[in-house]
């Protein structure tokens, strides 16, 4: 064998030996999510439990890495170096952790660099002025005190725009905190309603979660379609979304709900969406893991399983079933028996004695 043979060999060999490892090399695309401190009571703002969930679904999505900072902020701030995406689940208004101290031109940086940044929740709640015009840069609009609003409702989503956020979302309906009348960026440009839904004139006049209201121009726009989730698509080409569900951890089993999510969680991370959307599953016990102590015994019942009742009335007898998945103090399932099939949500509240 000649010299230039062997050298002809060694060349192509290193030529397939690099492309077999590129690959297995090439840097998974990083999406952050920040899981805010311990708020509200049981089962209600369970940010570091529905954060871990989100994890758990994204984990089997080949090329994604999800890493989880609970208690409001990453403890190294060097956690943001290599971030594709970042989500901010959390509580806001004055206290939200991206405006704190000089964490807007942090957060600015990483979207000159083409980071994606998502809100979830009350994390889509910032002060007027710099904060708000920080947050229509950053994802197109927010929740501004007195101009949104927050009801606890249950909006139907029916249809969805076609977007690689929504492959694969089936029409759904969850009693939550849904807030709505967001203050969008004054062009809104580049805004795309992704959750749309009408809401009642008995949700418009109130009361509120807070403050109570009603508002008159919430009031006076009776009939008109209003948005929950949204996708922004930056003039530098990054991406955005927000999120305004999320009160209600026991949510996050809806498995349309989750997978909405976890598509926008992709898409700003600029990872191909999966044409049916992200597959994930959760059991029902898998709910109330990881809910932050919040004054409740360790032992408190949990009643998330398959609940069969034997009923007698003055009109009959009947054995009709409930499938629950309960966390904290929320819960939600499904009824069937003779009156037929129907989805419950419920409250759990301490238990009464009975006469």
């Amino acid at each position: 064998m000649t010299i230039q043979c062997i050298r002809l060999l060694m060349v192509v060999a290193a030529a397939c030996a690099v492309g077999s490892l590129s690959p297995a090399q090439a840097a998974d695309k990083k999406i952050l999510i920040i899981a805010g401190k311990v708020s509200h009571g049981p089962g209600d703002h369970e940010f570091r439990a529905g954060s871990l969930l989100l994890k758990k679904c994204l984990d089997g999505v080949q090329g994604v890495k999800v890493e989880v900072h609970p208690n409001g902020w990453p403890a190294d701030p060097a956690a943001f170096n290599d971030a594709d995406a970042v989500l901010i689940y959390a509580d806001g208004g004055g206290g939200h952790p991206a405006i704190q101290a000089d964490r807007m031109k942090l957060i600015d940086g990483l979207v000159k660099k083409g980071v994606g940044i998502g809100c979830a929740h009350y994390g889509v709640e910032v002060p007027k002025g710099d904060p708000g015009e920080a947050m229509h840069r950053w994802i197109g609009g927010y929740y501004e005190h007195q101009f949104s609003v927050n009801p606890m409702w249950k909006p139907e989503f029916n249809t969805f725009p076609k977007h690689p956020v929504t492959r694969g979302v089936k029409p759904f309906a969850l009693v939550d905190e849904w807030y709505f009348n967001m203050r969008w960026k004054p062009e809104v440009s580049g805004v795309t309603p992704i959750l749309v839904a009408k809401p009642s004139e008995k949700v418009r006049k109130g009361p509120y979660v807070h403050p109570a209201g009603p508002y008159d121009h919430i009031v006076a726009a009776a009939g008109r379609e209003e948005t929950m989730m949204w996708t922004f698509e930056r003039p530098d080409g990054g991406r955005g979304f927000g999120y305004t569900g999320g009160h209600k951890h026991v949510n996050w089993h809806n498995d349309n709900l989750r997978k909405v999510v976890l598509n926008a969680l992709l898409w700003i991370a600029k990872v191909e969406v999966p044409e049916n959307g992200v597959s994930s599953s959760l059991r029902p016990e898998e709910i109330p893991q990881n809910l932050d102590p919040k004054n409740t015994s360790p032992n408190a019942v949990n009643i998330t399983g398959s609940w069969q009742f034997e009923v007698e009335t003055a009109n009959g007898k009947g054995t009709p079933e409930f499938n629950i998945v309960h966390a904290g103090q929320n819960l939600i399932g499904r009824y069937k028996g003779l009156l037929g099939e129907a989805e419950i949500s419920g409250h759990v509240s301490k238990r009464k004695n009975c006469a």
